[in-house]
């Protein structure tokens, strides 16, 4: 028997199969750390945060400085997916401290009692993790003070937060 595929003409196949590459390749793909951005503000990291990464107190309590912290991938990798035992830093990753299961720390609920991490509002899949520490790393991890331009790349040219951070620092001031 003949397959009927191999009646179609060569450079159909070629251009088919470039095609497949194409929209599989990364080129398609939206940049990791404008996703990451994304995932940050729906994941309400800027709650606790701050939208320029600068941390301080909130309502979750005193939030780490991801523009000060010297915390290597996989460590915010870590802290992202499993919260921080014994602080407010929530967990994002759906089966954390369930049961016998121990990837988190090598801990779950019940070795950890009442330092347990809060449940995230938002749980956050490996590849929304990794998008926002791509943002973290590329946006605010080794940054100084925030600054206007900072405050325009999170919320944009209109944003009025920004133009008071720009009228302020025209007049000197500290923000």
């Amino acid at each position: 028997m003949v397959s009927p595929l191999n009646n179609v003409p060569m450079r159909l196949w070629l251009v088919l199969s470039l095609c497949v590459v194409l929209v599989a390749s990364p080129i398609h793909a939206e940049p990791s750390a404008s996703r990451g951005k994304s995932i940050y503000m729906k994941a309400n990291c800027v709650g606790c945060h701050k939208w320029h990464g600068g941390g301080g107190g909130s309502y979750g309590g005193v939030a780490l400085s991801l523009r000060a912290t010297a915390l290597s991938r996989e460590a915010l990798i870590l802290v992202i997916r499993c919260g921080r035992p014994a602080t407010n830093m929530p967990y994002h990753y759906r089966k954390a401290y369930k049961d016998d299961n121990r990837e988190c720390y090598g801990s779950n609920s019940a070795s950890l009692g009442d330092a347990t991490p809060p449940r995230a509002h938002h749980f956050l899949s490996d590849r929304d993790v990794a998008a926002v520490v791509d943002y973290v790393q590329s946006d605010i991890q080794g940054r100084g003070t925030p600054s206007y331009d900072d405050c325009v790349a999170f919320w944009g040219v209109d944003a009025r937060r920004c133009k008071l951070m720009a009228q302020a620092e025209s007049n000197g001031e500290k923000q």
